[in-house]
């Protein structure tokens, strides 16, 4: 599941005994060697088609981790971007693999995303694998919140796998990652809340509406296609309704 300088599977059980936020700081000094760091080729595939929708100011990494996001907005905006998050270890790391310099200015905030502490100041946000850590019921506030961050015409993008396929290894696999999560939020506190099937494309589209976003799809052309012709993945580009 990671490097062999990864965390072990004892770190892993110990991260996911604990609370969501306190597994994040444990694991936040090996995080970027494990497979749940986004992969460059996906921060690639976004940074090339978010490109050609600026000029940005100014960018917000929405629960930035060790700071992927900001690694991207760095080449997209101009004048200042933002890393935000509510573990503090994560921020660390983050902040120590981004140093000043090279490009627009870089600020980390710790702040829980249902809560973001921001004036409508950004012209573009971001976020990067982190909405498996939001009930279903959470992500209307989430948006909104977003939302309430950007100017007028800002920009809230972020990727989205295809489902796999009924039936399939992967499909079985996310299928039973999730039902054990579920087990142990039921049995254990405090909850760990991270689950890969909570996303479901039609009804993120409609919580983007709802929270005063007009949204639109643009393929990932870089990360290919399935059998079916369809995109592998795509990029939620949802604008600012005014």
């Amino acid at each position: 599941m990671s490097t062999p300088q990864g965390p072990t599977l004892r770190e892993l059980a110990v991260q996911a005994l604990s609370s969501t936020m306190r597994g994040y700081d444990l694991l936040a000094p090996k995080f970027d060697l494990t497979p749940y760091r986004t992969p460059d080729r996906v921060l690639d595939a976004v940074t090339d088609a978010v490109r050609p929708l600026g000029p940005f100011g100014s960018g917000l990494d929405v629960c930035c981790g060790t700071g992927a996001g900001v690694g991207v907005l760095r080449g997209l905006c101009t004048e200042r971007v933002t890393g935000v998050d509510f573990s503090a270890g994560m921020l660390a790391v983050a902040e120590a693999s981004h140093p000043a310099g090279g490009g627009p200015d870089v600020g980390w905030v710790r702040a829980d995303a249902r809560a973001l502490p921001f004036r409508p100041v950004f012209d573009l946000a971001v976020s990067l694998g982190a909405f498996g850590h939001f009930l279903p019921s959470e992500r209307p506030g989430l948006f909104a919140q977003v939302r309430a961050s950007l100017r007028p015409g800002g920009l809230f993008v972020f990727p989205v796998g295809a489902p796999p396929a009924v039936g399939s290894r992967a499909y079985w696999s996310l299928l039973g990652f999730d039902a054990a999560m579920r087990v142990r939020n039921a049995l254990l506190r405090p909850r760990f809340i991270m689950y890969y099937r909570t996303f479901p494309l039609p009804g993120v589209l409609a919580d983007l509406s709802r929270a005063g976003f007009k949204a639109r799809l643009l393929p990932l052309e870089s990360l290919g296609r399935r059998p079916d012709g369809s995109p592998r993945a795509r990029l939620v580009v949802a604008a600012v309704a005014e």
